[in-house]
């Protein structure tokens, strides 16, 4: 069913972020293969993360909902995981797919993975192909794409890996597996990436080195054989989430959004610092940290904003975002220009050819290339009226339905369903700060 977000004058409230999508899967994880009770609070109940803790439950962990975002996982400890009698199915997870390839690996298992029209074309042999050369065999048809047969193994060799692309879906899997190979295991990004791995690992007792070298290269090692010890921890608030609040802010002719407990991690900040260079009026309060990551309160009222070139070495931080980075440029003044991202070909759909319908179908003016777009922004509101297809991808539905909020014309979106793999509360959230989005 389509829905269809239409113009307000004001856009006004405080929203609390919902927890981190990328640290709560990790953190069922590392809780279900751990020693002991975890108990884990704030976790993201999204149909991905859902679907990670069934796929751990499947597999020997006990991981009981209880009920507000707090989970109690008991973890298999040294007795390690078990073959799950059913095929696990990720849905439209690429981080829960794939991060579960690398820490299914060294253990002696057979699990077959499935997922959604969406995540079966996605490609896996980026992982794949690593994991075979520390032992592990996959079945499959030839393509690396689900549905796939991993055949786990208890004598992983260690490798030392630089991943073609920068991923920390790539790096993730590859040190869960090192976990369990014999000796140290060592991966070299030329970018860095999210760091939510090496820092939760870390907070459930595991020791491995972080090295940066030559400016942005760094290593990351890991020994083998190391047992987790299950903690209790707090989920950050999810930064990727937040940015879509922070934008309906951003461009809102009156009022100002306030998004309460986001993660500052400068790995996963992209998206703020490229709209504070685009003239975005951000503000931040220190409040803590949970789960090894800070937290802050952020505040955005609406601003004109400039477009400008986005710098390459921010890509990374700001992978998932760029679909609502292309909302912010719409509205601006003059042009924005976006390279090096070829990594948003391979997400939940082709990201810059969607981002560009999107734009397009709305009265913008943008041009695709084969590694980003470059969006010749309207100076205010853009003319809207559009209907989006979303391609099954939840950043795009959103990213429309927040261009809606303060666009000339209304925009539609052919469906909405799969925001609620990452964003669950996302209408009703639009909805306490004012925005009028409609089913038809």
């Amino acid at each position: 069913m389509a829905w269809t977000s239409f113009p307000v004058s004001k856009l006004q409230g405080a929203i609390r972020a919902p927890g981190d999508k990328s640290c709560s899967h990790r953190a069922l994880m590392f809780a279900g293969i751990a020693e002991g009770t975890s108990d884990i609070s704030g976790l993201l109940e999204g149909e991905d993360v859902i679907n990670t803790a069934k796929a751990m439950a499947a597999l020997g962990a006990d991981a009981e909902q209880k009920g507000g975002g707090r989970w109690t996982v008991k973890g298999v400890g040294k007795a390690g995981l078990t073959s799950p009698r059913a095929p696990l199915d990720f849905g439209n997870s690429g981080t829960g797919s794939r991060l579960m390839m690398g820490l299914m690996a060294g253990y002696p298992i057979e699990a077959r993975l499935i997922g959604d029209e969406s995540l079966s074309k996605r490609p896996m042999n980026r992982v794949i192909n690593p994991l075979e050369r520390m032992g592990a065999k996959f079945d499959h048809d030839g393509r690396g794409m689900l549905p796939i047969t991993l055949h786990g193994s208890s004598k992983l060799k260690p490798i030392d890996y630089v991943p073609e692309h920068a991923s920390a879906q790539v790096k993730s899997c590859v040190l869960l597996a090192g976990l369990n190979a014999d000796g140290t295991t060592r991966v070299t990004e030329h970018r860095p990436t999210r760091d939510h791995t090496e820092k939760m690992l870390r907070g459930f007792g595991v020791d491995l080195d972080v090295v940066n070298a030559d400016g942005a290269r760094s290593i990351v090692s890991i020994d083998g054989g190391q047992t987790l010890q299950a903690v209790d921890t707090q989920i950050p608030g999810d930064p990727s989430s937040a940015a879509f609040l922070i934008a309906a802010g951003l461009i809102s002719p009156a009022g100002g959004v306030l998004v309460e407990g986001v993660m500052s991690n400068e790995t996963r900040d992209g998206f703020f610092r490229a709209a504070s260079m685009m003239g975005a009026d951000i503000g931040a309060e220190e409040l803590g940290d949970a789960a090894g990551e800070r937290l802050i309160d952020m505040q955005a009222v609406g601003s004109p904003l400039k477009g400008c070139a986005i710098p390459d070495y921010l890509v990374p931080a700001m992978i998932d975002e760029f679909p609502i980075l292309a909302v912010l440029a719409a509205f601006a003044e003059g042009e924005t220009k976006v390279t090096g991202a070829h990594e948003l070909r391979v997400k939940e759909s082709d990201r810059i050819a969607a981002v560009v319908a999107m734009l397009r179908v709305n009265g913008v003016d943008v041009e695709e290339h084969e590694d980003g777009f470059i969006v010749q922004g309207c100076g205010g509101p853009p003319p809207g009226g559009g209907l989006v297809e979303t391609h099954h991808d939840h950043r795009i539905a959103m990213s429309a339905l927040v261009m809606g909020t303060a666009s000339q014309k209304p925009v539609s979106i052919d469906d909405a369903a799969m925001i609620a793999t990452s964003y669950p509360d996302f209408m009703a959230h639009m909805a306490s700060i004012g925005a009028d989005i409609r089913q038809a």
